[in-house]
């Protein structure tokens, strides 16, 4: 994504390439979303957003309900056309509802998503209330939790005491578009007009047919969006189904889009679209869809937090209302002062083009308690290894070995630390990816071992397309086994991509993912070695002469659409990767694999990020929203902007932005100025030093939290509600966010600016600025003065922080090197945090080889205390010293009770420090303040 003329020059495409290229590349300082699809020129969005509220046409047909202990079937009948539809509804094992509505007897099974779901949820038992004429009650068990199914129209409320948490089809916005013949074939014809004949060979047709919905509109059958054609041999297949959330106004979730966290009313507009697509220079504040698709909303009011996690692979569009969208804060005062009884409410619908209706509603009632429900559905966050949370240097494309091993020694020479250094596709043999251009990288082994002996590491990117071409072994093998993505004429599906002509394999064939993940093994990816982590970009797919910059809807997987399982190839993709790097070490490591696209799930296999940012202020301040708003918590946005060149002051914000987020890359495009950090002056190369070593100060918090999010699915990079759900000032607040509990981060994201105001929450807590160690009250909005070499961070009071202050070359220099504790005093005086040590790397930890403490102070003791007693490792850290802010000065300090400790006060910020305890990190041990 460059200028035309040097692409071109460097890709030697093939003239219909080159003219594709030119028509939509030309002039690519913004995105041009005339290349993507409105819902106005998505048929079934149109459709489906035509329907009046109000006028359902879906009733419940009570004498076919079946109840067992776990299990309430109904069916449902739409008087219009007289079509069925099942409804199932289970309770779920902690606090969640399972809604699916499939059609009673298809005319071909529609499509189910598999593999998202960790497991089958376990099911809980639900009884009958109540029953008459006009619906039933079920009790779901959970206090006076129930379910209210009304039969006229079809509508289902689910209650606690006499409060309404949640109601489907309240707006009568339950659409189901039935599998049908088309009217206009053969074989349609044939049976409109000899419906008695045909009874016997397709069940239910004449009554599914006896009262159509009225003509075909178009798009139902064939669409056109610019010169590309869907067929549509299905014929119209969408579904729909609108959520109600009476008390809620604050809504967030479903990304991926450029947006702010909280989620914006789309009456007048355009609905938020899920559809994975490569959409290079984003544009921002746009319900545009992006690179990821994750059908999660959250709604957060004081009272409670509840979820909709809806599964479908398929494109979706997803409208939401509210009945205080536009007020002014002057007219819900008026409401006030006159008394208005209006409780506010927003609205979901949601549109998906096929499959089925399966929605799990999450009924919290706590943030923790709904993240923990997601988690069980869908699994928790893989648990990287320690060294993927250290600093990553990447560009469209390190030229050649040579280039690597100066960038490397750059960083040695400049003394800043580093883990990984990054490829791109210039480092293979003619985009043919498992491969080294053989004059560039002719000994990658030779250039890996060199970073390996300084314990660092290489990713290499693996795209999910592949050159076709007869001379490729990887070709050959996809081919001879017949499993790439086939066209609708079952022809192997072909399409443009970096490499020319492409095939795709077929990522949702599990057999596919078998071969992909064998192809990582040392006898087979050549050059590589165990330290090779691996990069899956394109992964949408990204099909450059395909509609909409992805692949035609109507290419096979076996016997489904690719319109089904669309938002479910990037998924498969990084499933496969990471798969294949586990087995390539005999499934004793942790691997590394970012992936540009995802769904709900992906998660479990590694990192994602933002994609092709732009190097402007805009794309810094919305980064954070984008990442507030991913579910997958190893995630950041690439520092500096990946097209154009920052200014320096931009670069040095970005790079502060970027150490507190998760998951730390610089990355660049190929016509970009170099921006290694030693190239900005020597001003800017301290203050980007700096900032990097801080980050790895950190690293032993940033494992510990990424472990507890491991076993929980709590997120890390967090927005401030999450803790402090009652406090109505944070539910907006998207421009700063806390890592964990304990760290408040507000990045300077606007050029010039001499000061910030920052939110500090909790009424009863205190923060204190990590780098002065003032302590300041929470509850307030505080004017802070910034500089260029810093922003505004603070420690909660109450917590404790481990950190390792020796920085060295990369985190696996540090592995044995000692902590020290900050341990930041509550208004009680007290403090609570934890430390967690294993090997860094392997899967060991699943073996109870780990190292989980506990660190509290209370009554001037400092004490640390085994959490895992049933786990067992040995670590050479050791506690090298103990700063406690917020403390008074001690007469003496002693270690256990014994032996005594040297230590300094600072008065004038109320700063003890405790030197050399000298005590292992992984032992029992306190200290005594007098």
């Amino acid at each position: 994504y460059t200028d035309t003329t040097v692409l071109f020059a460097r890709y030697r495409m093939a003239p219909v390439m080159v003219l594709w290229l030119a028509l939509c590349l030309t002039g690519t300082w913004a995105v041009e979303k005339s290349n993507f699809k409105t819902c106005d020129q998505s048929a079934f969005c149109k459709r489906q957003r035509a329907l009046i509220p109000g006028e359902s046409p879906y009733r419940a047909l009570l004498e076919t309900m079946e109840l067992t202990n776990t299990r309430l079937t109904l069916q449902l009948i739409n008087d219009k056309n007289k079509v069925r539809l099942l409804l199932e509804l289970y309770r779920l094992q902690g606090n969640m509802t399972r809604v699916k509505i499939n059609e009673l007897k298809p005319l071909k099974p529609r499509f189910e998503v598999p593999d998202v779901l960790v497991k089958e949820p376990t099911t809980e038992p639900m009884s009958l209330l109540s029953q008459d004429e006009n619906g039933v009650v079920l009790s779901l068990g959970v206090e006076s939790q129930r379910v209210i199914l009304s039969a006229r129209p079809f509508r289902l409320d689910i209650m606690e005491g006499r409060e309404v948490l949640m109601s489907l089809n309240s707006r009568g916005l339950l659409a189901f578009e039935h599998l049908r013949i088309r009217k206009d074939t053969a074989l349609g014809s044939f049976c409109l007009s000899f419906k008695l004949l045909v009874t016997p060979f397709i069940p239910l047709l004449p009554k599914q047919t006896a009262k159509e919905d009225g003509k075909d509109e178009e798009g139902m059958w064939e669409e056109t969006f610019k010169t590309f054609v869907d067929s549509k041999p299905n014929g119209p297949t969408a579904i729909s189904l609108d959520f109600s959330l009476p008390g809620v106004e604050h809504v967030y979730g479903i990304p991926e889009h450029a947006d702010t966290a909280r989620l914006k009313t789309t009456e007048n507009g355009d609905p938020y679209r899920l559809h994975n697509m490569d959409v290079y220079k984003y544009e921002l504040y746009s319900p545009m869809a992006l690179y990821g698709s994750v059908p999660l909303i959250v709604a957060h009011n004081t009272e409670r937090t509840t979820g909709i996690f809806w599964l479908n692979a398929a494109e979706t569009w997803v409208d939401i209302s509210s009945n205080t969208a536009g007020k002014t804060v002057f007219g819900k005062m008026l409401d006030y002062v006159q008394g208005s009884n209006e409780k506010p409410q927003t609205d979901v619908r949601w549109i998906s083009e096929s499959g089925i209706i399966d929605a799990f509603i999450l009924l919290g009632p706590t943030p923790k308690d709904l993240f923990a429900q997601y988690a069980s559905l869908t699994g928790t966050q893989s648990f990287p290894p320690i060294f993927s949370l250290g600093y990553h240097q990447c560009r469209w494309n390190y030229n050649d070995q040579e280039d690597v091993q100066a960038v490397d020694a750059g960083f040695d020479q400049h003394d800043i630390p580093y883990d990984y250094i990054w490829l791109d596709i210039e480092h293979t043999d003619g985009k043919r990816y498992f491969s080294w251009d053989p004059h560039k990288f002719s000994s990658p082994k030779e250039m890996l071992q060199g970073l390996k002996d300084k314990k660092r590491k290489l990713v290499a990117i693996v795209d999910p397309h592949v050159k076709i071409e007869s001379s490729f072994k990887l070709h050959d093998e996809i081919q001879s086994r017949d499993l790439y993505v086939k066209n609708k004429d079952g022809g192997n599906y072909e399409g443009w991509c970096w490499p020319g002509s492409t095939g795709y394999p077929d990522f949702a064939n599990p057999e596919m993912r078998e071969l992909w993940a064998q192809m990582f093994a040392y006898d087979k990816y050549e050059g590589s070695m165990d330290n090779l982590h691996i990069w899956n970009d394109m992964n949408e797919p990204s099909v450059f002469n395909g509609p909409e910059i992805t692949m035609i809807k109507d290419a096979k997987h076996g016997e489904w659409e690719h319109r089904d399982v669309h938002n479910l190839y990037g998924f498969y993709v990084q499933m496969a990767t990471a798969e294949g790097l586990i087995q390539r070490s005999g499934g004793v490591e942790r691997p590394f694999v970012l992936a540009r696209s995802f769904f709900a799930g992906s998660q479990r296999y590694g990192a994602v990020w933002t994609g092709d940012n732009i190097a402007e202020w805009e794309h810094l301040k919305i980064s954070l929203p984008m990442c507030l708003s991913l579910i997958s918590n190893l995630l950041s946005s690439d520092v500096g902007g990946f097209f154009n060149a920052p200014g320096t002051e931009l670069l040095v914000r970005w790079y502060q932005a970027g150490s507190f987020m998760p998951f730390f890359r610089s990355h660049a495009h190929m016509d970009t100025p170099r921006r290694e950090p030693w190239l900005h002056g020597l001003d800017n190369t301290n203050l980007i030093r700096d900032i990097v070593r801080q980050r790895y100060t950190f690293l032993p918090f940033w494992y510990q939290q990424f472990y507890h999010s491991h076993k929980t699915g709590e997120p890390i990079m967090r927005m401030l509600w999450l803790h402090y759900p009652k406090e109505t000032a944070t539910f907006a607040i998207d421009d700063e966010f806390l890592i964990g509990k304990d760290l408040l981060v507000h990045p300077v994201t606007e050029e010039g600016v001499t000061s910030v105001t920052a939110y500090l929450p909790g009424k009863d807590e205190v923060w204190y600025d990590i780098h002065t160690f003032k302590k300041h009250n929470g509850g307030q909005n505080l004017y802070i003065p910034v500089t260029i070499s810093s922003i505004p961070v603070f420690q909660r009071g109450g917590s404790i922080i481990p950190k390792k202050l020796r920085v060295r070359r990369s985190s696996t220099c540090m592995e044995h090197d000692p902590y020290t504790l900050y341990v930041a005093l509550g208004n009680q005086n007290t403090a609570e945090g934890e430390i967690y040590i294993d090997d860094g790397y392997t899967f060991n930890y699943e073996k109870k080889e780990f190292i989980h403490r506990k660190i509290s102070m209370a009554n001037n003791i400092i004490s640390s205390i085994n959490l895992a007693h049933d786990a067992h490792f040995t670590t050479q850290s050791w506690i090298e010293r103990v700063v406690i802010i917020g403390a008074t000065k001690p007469s003496k300090v002693t270690l256990k009770a014994e032996s005594k400790l040297d230590f300094e006060f600072d008065a004038s910020v109320s700063l003890l420090t405790i030197r050399k305890p000298g005590v292992n990190a992984g032992e029992d041990w306190t200290i005594t303040l007098k």
